[in-house]
């Protein structure tokens, strides 16, 4: 297998590849204008109730001691603990005092405990929404300035394109799916972010060796001979790319699969990620950072008989 993966020509595909990923991303726009988010109370005016029984509880009995509190809202969404016994309820809609002071009155009543109530504005949700953005256009906005840095601003630009490709696709997902948008989604977006990066930059790194040692013999004069290079790069750091995502996934799966209910989004999402930036690594940032060189050559054939 190993063999196989160090001998194939990842270029051929690259162009054919990315024109897909660009009409899927066009595609997601169109499905999140029209279907929108699943935003949880993190992101969006809501109440959260934890309440704790003496034994499992359905949703239905929890929506009739809703209706016999006052409480009109449609629930959103029912997580279980403790083998049932403890439900966390969501929905969305503040309640008002008097409708507080009723579910605690009714749910000590039925269930035998006083529930645990928190609320969420619709200004708190948007602060919480807006500092999410702030976090992902800070850290693209270092991530470009540390790899300017270190490599060029071609590697840079390639590097933030291919991480906003991959956070792009989780939300896309979440939108068809209809999971919740919650802090644990911002969580996992910010994880794989780092792990997209941490992934294209160790194939960026190895292009780059190879062009320094390439251009000790000769100086680099066409595409065909970056794309050799490129090729090369992916062919060296492919077997540890996809040992070190497979490796994670099994550590998600099993989060997935063991993991309490509330954290079941944050694995599904880390799992997509995983999966789209080693994808975007080889075939989204390698091909950006092909046609910023490719430009970059042209301007230099333009210029050269002018001068």
């Amino acid at each position: 297998m190993n063999f196989k993966l160090t001998e194939l020509n990842y270029i051929k595909p690259m162009r054919t590849l990315f024109l897909i990923s660009c009409a899927v991303v066009i595609i997601g726009l169109g499905i999140l204008l029209f279907r929108g988010l699943n935003l949880g109370i993190d992101f969006a005016s809501g109440t959260r109730v934890e309440v704790q029984t003496e034994s499992q509880v359905s949703q239905d009995e929890l929506a009739a001691a809703f209706t016999e509190a006052g409480v009109d809202e449609d629930i959103s969404s029912v997580q279980y603990a403790q083998g049932g016994t403890l439900a966390n309820v969501t929905f969305v809609g503040q309640l008002t005092q008097e409708e507080v002071a009723s579910v605690k009155t009714v749910f000590t009543e039925t269930f035998g405990n006083d529930p645990n109530i928190s609320t969420v504005s619709a200004e708190v949700g948007r602060d919480i929404a807006r500092n999410a953005i702030y976090a992902v256009a800070l850290a693209s906005l270092g991530i470009i300035l540390y790899i300017t840095f270190r490599f060029e601003f071609s590697y840079g630009v390639a590097t933030v394109v291919a991480m906003l490709h991959d956070a792009f696709f989780m939300l896309v997902a979440f939108s068809i799916f209809g999971i919740e948008v919650n802090l644990y989604f911002v969580a996992a977006i910010l994880t794989i972010i780092g792990y997209s990066v941490n992934d294209t930059i160790v194939t960026f790194d190895r292009v780059r060796e190879n062009i320094q040692a390439y251009e000790k013999e000769r100086k680099i004069k066409t595409m065909d001979e970056y794309r050799t290079l490129v090729n090369k790069a992916i062919q060296e750091t492919i077997v540890r790319s996809i040992n070190t995502v497979i490796t994670v996934i099994f550590t998600v799966v099993a989060l997935y699969v063991f993991g309490a209910e509330s954290i079941q989004s944050f694995a599904l999402a880390l799992l997509i990620g995983l999966v789209m930036g080693m994808y975007s690594s080889i075939f989204i940032a390698s091909y950006l950072w092909l046609l910023i060189k490719g430009m970059s050559l042209n301007k230099k054939k333009t210029a050269a008989p002018e001068a």
